[in-house]
């Protein structure tokens, strides 16, 4: 998937605790892929759903999920928003692990 603008793309929304989001497609400097989820109401941030990890090769629409911390409940979420899969792999991000998904856009 290649973005033709910076201009970060809406997935769809989002129930993510309190908060109903805009899951925006953008990318970090470095090329991968980002899900930025913006409050509806006001386009402030809520969240980053993604971990940027440069050592692992993602697959083509594939991100990493942040699934501990303050991010608890983003993999469920986005999921039951039909925003990703979960493709069952998990990657270590230093004492957590990310979960690879593929974006269903």
């Amino acid at each position: 998937m290649k973005q033709e603008s910076s201009k970060p793309i809406n997935l769809g929304t989002v129930q993510f605790h309190a908060w109903r989001c805009n899951a925006m497609l953008d990318h970090y400097l470095n090329g991968q892929t980002a899900i930025r989820l913006l409050n509806c109401e006001d386009g402030s941030p809520i969240a980053c759903a993604t971990v940027n990890v440069p050592t692992y090769k993602l697959g083509a629409q594939e991100v990493i999920i942040k699934d501990w911390f303050e991010n608890e409940g983003m993999l469920d979420a986005l999921l039951k928003a039909g925003i990703v899969k979960d493709l069952n792999k998990r990657v270590s991000v230093g004492n957590a692990l990310g979960h690879v998904c593929l974006i269903t856009y």
